[in-house]
């Protein structure tokens, strides 16, 4: 009975110990700007990092998320480009979250930029935000001035920044984490919050 008590307490303790942090990340808060969250990750299964961040964005309110996997699995014809053009028009903010995929965005998510921004001309989103959330294995070691490529991991992003400015968008600073890792899971959610209940820059 003793030995029952103890794994109960213990149970109990880690669950409030570990477990809290992530419940306290997701408390249900709102944010005044509506926006858009476009999800990919080429390997679902694998996904921890992407998954939360997600499930951080989906905890505010005001806030839309779209799961391209999900949504049309890996085959990029099946984009509904009017569809997801409709959603755009719809919100004033647009936030792409996904593991840097060899040092770009994902396979989905390109095919998703190429069939929903594609077809337009430039000033398509005059007025609206992007904001980039990346994960990476890599750290320093890679990234940086200092690092094997040079620049900085939200530098590797610069295409975003040509299609955010040439649609006629505010590029806000990419919201990145090198040398990530599933025990900062909490503090990554926590961040996400704060920048998606900022105001217009």
């Amino acid at each position: 009975m003793v030995l029952h008590q103890r794994r109960t307490v213990a149970l109990f303790l880690f669950a409030f110990i570990f477990l809290m942090p992530v419940r306290h990340a997701l408390s249900r808060e709102k944010t005044d700007i509506k926006t858009l969250v476009i999800v990919s990750h080429p390997y679902p299964e694998r996904s921890v990092l992407t998954k939360g961040l997600q499930e951080a964005a989906e905890s505010l309110e005001g806030v839309t998320v779209r799961n391209l996997e999900t949504l049309y699995g890996y085959d990029t014809r099946q984009i509904n480009g009017d569809a997801e053009r409709k959603m755009m028009g719809e919100h004033s903010r647009v936030v792409f979250i996904f593991p840097t995929h060899w040092f770009n965005i994902t396979p989905m998510m390109k095919a998703w930029l190429n069939e929903t921004w594609g077809s337009v001309g430039p000033g398509l989103w005059q007025g609206k935000e992007m904001l980039v959330v990346s994960t990476a294995a890599g750290g320093s070691s890679t990234y940086g001035p200092d690092g094997r490529i040079g620049v900085s991991l939200a530098d590797v992003f610069l295409p975003m920044k040509a299609s955010a400015l040439h649609a006629g968008m505010t590029w806000l600073p990419p919201l990145v984490f090198e040398s990530a890792s599933s025990d900062r899971l909490p503090s990554y959610q926590h961040q996400l919050i704060e920048r998606l209940k900022q105001p217009f820059q």
